[in-house]
Formats: structure tokens, C-alpha cells, sequence
């Protein structure tokens, strides 16, 4: 068995070392790109740039590892050339632990700084006054639709959509012993709680339940207190030294949610992206008809559409819509152009990468 594995490994040895030393290579330029950029005050994150890097990826791999695979290797790679010219920063709704932190990860690999916050609203804040580079938010899950706060927050912001990310959501319930001994209280994000209903009406119908600030918020209230039962990811549970009582208790096997990526800068075409924005119009008969017209006039597709009340007392309502393509792309200008025409309030959110 060793005189056939010995070839094998040296074999490997010796493609180590290739990858080793084009690894070098490739910081070295990164090293470059960042005294240009230097130069020009151009941001260190590209997300447009990245996205077609990871695409071309799986478009170019011939096996046998998996596309999913190899975008993960080469995320980790342009993540820690990326902090050869410099560490990001990137707010989330914390603490360490929440599927929030584990979406900034996702899409900007592990060589950044994070800054756990305790509000969406605080990752707004940070990212508007430059503590953070970047901020990731939740912005709708699969099974319960929009995250009214973000959408609530876009209308105001100063920053632009650059980017977005879709994660699976797997909750599990959690205590300090790893059973519901002695558990009065089920601690979760809201959405976590409304995600797990169905399931906590058929197993823990008795116990109360308590919306917090996040899952991980909840992870750590139930490492503190023994009566204490938390929802969350189990890389919370890890992080907090919680036991499992059950794993996967969300309703929906395929539950998901998708975050966006906020900051200062816009995007260029990435070759397949998304546009977002916000939309109003007077409160009168086929006005919403009229204000979309322009989307099929254009060709464009509609691939979301949410509605959330103006507060004005007067049964008023933003529309959010994501389109298909880049706001440059010429179906997308023009029809932008005719809805702001159309709209008695229009503001355009950004225009970023679909997500991978």
C-alpha cells in the first residue's frame, strides 16, 4: 500500500508547491492593485469584480470538485489578498454567532474585521458614518417574507445596495444542559420565533416564549441562565457552550434568507445583476398599474415587489421592487427613467450582482 501511496503523495507534494508559489504571485499583484487604488481612492471591495471571478470558476471547472467547492477555495483566496491592500470592516446585527455573521463570511471570506452590532439600526449607523466599510442586513426569509425594519431604514439611508447573499437558515433548540429540564422561558429573534411556530406548538406548546435582539443574543442569555432555552444556529450554540436539545426545528426544510451588502459605493455591471428601489405614487385608482407599465414597455423583469405603509395616517404605501439587470443597462435606464416619471416618490437603492 505504501510503495503505491508514496507516488501519489509526492505527486501532490509537488502541486502544493505550484499552488504555493502562484498564491505568492497572485498577493504580490493584489499588493499592486492596492498602490493603484491608493492613487485613484478606489474602494478595496469590488463585488462586481469578485462575482465574475467566482462565475468563472464554476464555468471553467471540469472537475471532480464541486463548483460550490471551488468558489468557497477562491473566495477564501481574493478575501486574504484583499486584506493585502486592507482588512475591511463590516458591521452585522450581533453578537458573534448570528446566521448574520455567518452571511458576512459568506460573501467576503474570513480575512475581514467584523463589528457585531446590537440593532439593525446600528449597522445602518456604522456603516453611514465610515466605523464600518460595509454593513450585511437581512432584508427577507423564505418562509416570512420581508424584514420590515431594513426596509424601513433603506428609505433613509445615505448608503447603496452593492451586493447580496442568500444563506440556508437551520435553527436548533439549545439550553445550558442540553435538555428542556427546568426551562421556563424559549428565547429568539422574532423571525426565528415565527420560523419555529408550528413546531414549538407541537413539542413546547406550555413554555413562553420571548422575542430578543438576535438568535445569538439568545444563545447568550441561555449560557447565563439555566431556565433559559435559546433558538439559533449551532455555531451559536458552539460559541456559547450550549447543547443541542433538537436540531432543524424551522418549519421549512428550505428555509433561507438573504441579506444585502451596504456601503458607500456603487457597481459596476457584473454582467448579471439586480436593481432595487423604492417607489410611491398618489392615492388613486390604477396608479400602480400605471407606474409599473414602464418594466413591461422595456422588457424588464420584476423579480420582487413588497409594499409597506407610509405612515402618514392616510392609508398610503413604498413599494420595493427588484428588477432584473444593472440601472446602466440600457432596458433599465430607460424604464427607470419612465418610473420616476410615473412615481410621486422614487429612490433608487443600488444596483449589485445577483448572488451566487
Amino acid at each position: 500500500m505504501n510503495d503505491k501511496l508514496l507516488p501519489l503523495r509526492q505527486q501532490i507534494d509537488a502541486i502544493d508547491a505550484q499552488i504555493l508559489d502562484l498564491l505568492s504571485q497572485r498577493g504580490r499583484l493584489a499588493q499592486e492593485v492596492g498602490h493603484v487604488k491608493a492613487e485613484t481612492d478606489a474602494p478595496v471591495f469590488r463585488p462586481e469584480r469578485e462575482a465574475q471571478v467566482l462565475r468563472g470558476v464554476a464555468e471553467r471547472n471540469g472537475g471532480p470538485l464541486k463548483d460550490h467547492d471551488l468558489q468557497t477555495i477562491f473566495r477564501e483566496v481574493m478575501s486574504a489578498c484583499r486584506a493585502l491592500e486592507k482588512r475591511v470592516t463590516v458591521a452585522y446585527l450581533g453578537p458573534a454567532g448570528t446566521f448574520s455573521e455567518q452571511a458576512v463570511y459568506q460573501q467576503f471570506g474570513s480575512a475581514v474585521e467584523g463589528l457585531p452590532c446590537a440593532s439593525i439600526d446600528e449597522v445602518f449607523r456604522a456603516t453611514e458614518a465610515g466605523t464600518a466599510d460595509f454593513g450585511v442586513v437581512p432584508v427577507e426569509n423564505s418562509s416570512e417574507g420581508a424584514v420590515n425594519r431594513t426596509l424601513d431604514l433603506m428609505l433613509a439611508t445615505t448608503t447603496i445596495i452593492s451586493g447580496e447573499v442568500s444563506i440556508p437558515v437551520h435553527h436548533s433548540l439549545m439550553s445550558k444542559s442540553g435538555s428542556m429540564d427546568g426551562i421556563t422561558t424559549i428565547c429568539a429573534h422574532s423571525q426565528a420565533l415565527a420560523q419555529c411556530q408550528v413546531w414549538l406548538n407541537l413539542h413546547h406548546p406550555g413554555i413562553a416564549r420571548r422575542a430578543v435582539a438576535s438568535n445569538a443574543e439568545a444563545a447568550v442569555m441561555a449560557s447565563r441562565d439555566p431556565s433559559v432555552a435559546a433558538i439559533a444556529s449551532e455555531m451559536a450554540g458552539e460559541q456559547y457552550a450550549l447543547g443541542v436539545v433538537q436540531a432543524h426545528i424551522q418549519d421549512d426544510p428550505h428555509n433561507r434568507t438573504r441579506f444585502v451588502v451596504i456601503g458607500q459605493h456603487a457597481t459596476t455591471p457584473s454582467g448579471k445583476d439586480r436593481t432595487s428601489l423604492v417607489l410611491a405614487v398618489p392615492n388613486r385608482a390604477g396608479a400602480v398599474y400605471n407606474l409599473l407599465a414602464p418594466l413591461a414597455t422595456h422588457g424588464v423583469s420584476m423579480s420582487r415587489f413588497e409594499s409597506r405603509p407610509a405612515r402618514t395616517g392616510n392609508w398610503e404605501y413604498y413599494f420595493y421592487v427588484d428588477v432584473e439587470g444593472h440601472r446602466v443597462d440600457e432596458p433599465v435606464a430607460r424604464a427607470l427613467h419612465d418610473l420616476q416619471d410615473n412615481a410621486a416618490f422614487f429612490k433608487l437603492l443600488g444596483s449589485y450582482p445577483v448572488g451566487l
